[in-house]
């Protein structure tokens, strides 16, 4: 694994916005698409990453399933008027004996701490509303096919994402059946794009899509189900917003009454691996695995550790401890549902900047990563990424 610098492409602005990422540029001027430099893999690291994306895959499968058995809801803070929706996306009936498989994934995203050298280790799985999609997937390829044309990339995740709609949804969300994917996130520039971006992916795979935001999704208390601005049922929904956000909004309520009326994508079950407690967890079923970091509900188990809220997004409310001195810690408004306490990583340094590898995970197949970039141990979401 190297780092090389480069200068970009001319006009690199408009071409990476040619491809569906507008958000290049932070609000204060400074690239977050930043290809002035790129990370060369291996063909041996790249085997490597792709056996540990799938087996962490297969261990938070094998957690979500323990969670569900033994209804540890109150140390993820998932609220018990919830869990019977979590239930039913897992395994089809709750409390009963009935089980079919669970509700299936489109993607998620495990961050991981990786070198080249030692194993890769997680540092906390996106299960729920990764973003950095485009870039990965999209950008990142054609600023290859511009450099570095006879090279190759470990990227499959456009391919994988198209392959795997048809499984996502029943035969009603293809053209002329009378039903559609709505595809729902917040106001935002980044979510839109992303959002955007796998509404051509599931357009691609022959299925009809409608976007719409968040706040438009409307409640047909007579029908009891969700509908869209023409009052038309919504079936199947993929929503970039997560799901501790939606059972805690004024219409959580709604979720539990409605299902299985809405098809959720990504489905309810994820509420348990988007809940960063899901790190202790794992190190209690899976002790001393190596792609593992011990971590733990209780501070007191470690001398130095990264203490991450159970809640939280792009790396906010970090705080690096060592010894009970703080040595770094990032901004941000969460933490009030309690605290996960997970071993300091090794970060490699290159350059002096520090590599995050987002291994992207779709269908439940290690699909090819991406590497966000800080200049200081905490990723937040104004970390640069790197092709």
């Amino acid at each position: 694994m190297q780092r090389l610098t480069h200068p970009p492409r001319a006009s690199w602005q408009q071409r990476v916005e040619s491809v569906g990422l507008p958000h290049h540029t932070g609000t204060d001027g400074a690239p977050y698409w930043d290809e002035g430099a790129s990370y060369v893999l291996t063909a041996a690291d790249v085997d490597v990453l792709e056996a540990a994306t799938n087996e962490l895959h297969r261990l938070c499968l094998t957690a979500v399933d323990h969670v569900v058995a033994e209804r540890r809801w109150a140390e993820l803070a998932i609220p018990d008027a919830v869990a019977p929706l979590v239930e039913r996306s897992w395994r089809g009936a709750v409390g009963g004996a009935a089980r079919r498989a669970p509700e299936p994934t489109l993607y998620g995203r495990f961050d991981l701490a990786y070198d080249g050298r030692t194993p890769p280790r997680l540092l906390e799985y996106n299960a729920d509303t990764p973003t950095a999609l485009v870039e990965a997937a999209v950008a990142q390829w054609y600023w290859l096919q511009d450099v570095e044309p006879s090279g190759d990339q470990f990227n499959s995740i456009h391919e994988r994402l198209v392959a795997a709609w048809p499984g996502m949804v029943d035969a009603g969300a293809r053209p002329g059946a009378g039903a559609r994917v709505h595809f729902a996130c917040a106001d935002d520039v980044e979510d839109l794009a992303t959002v955007d971006y796998l509404r051509d992916t599931a357009q691609q795979a022959g299925l009809t899509t409608q976007r719409l935001l968040v706040s438009e999704i409307g409640w047909d208390a007579g029908r009891r189900r969700f509908v869209d601005l023409d009052d038309a049922p919504i079936a199947a929904a993929f929503k970039l917003y997560p799901w501790e956000w939606m059972v805690r909004e004024t219409f959580g309520t709604h979720l539990v009454e409605s299902a299985p009326a809405t098809h959720w994508i990504e489905p309810p079950w994820k509420l348990v691996l988007s809940n960063k407690g899901i790190l202790a967890i794992l190190w209690e079923l899976f002790p001393d695995h190596p792609n593992l970091l011990p971590a733990y509900f209780d501070p007191a188990m470690l001398e130095a550790y990264a203490r991450k809220p159970l809640l939280s997004r792009e790396g906010a409310n970090v705080s690096l401890v060592m010894f009970g001195e703080e040595l770094a810690a990032s901004d941000g408004t969460y933490g009030a549902e309690g605290y996960v306490y997970q071993a300091i990583a090794p970060l490699p340094r290159f350059d002096g900047h520090t590599p995050v590898l987002g291994s992207w995970v779709v269908a439940g197949e290690a699909a090819g990563v991406g590497i966000r970039e800080a200049d200081g141990p905490i990723t937040t979401n104004t970390s640069r990424f790197v092709p």
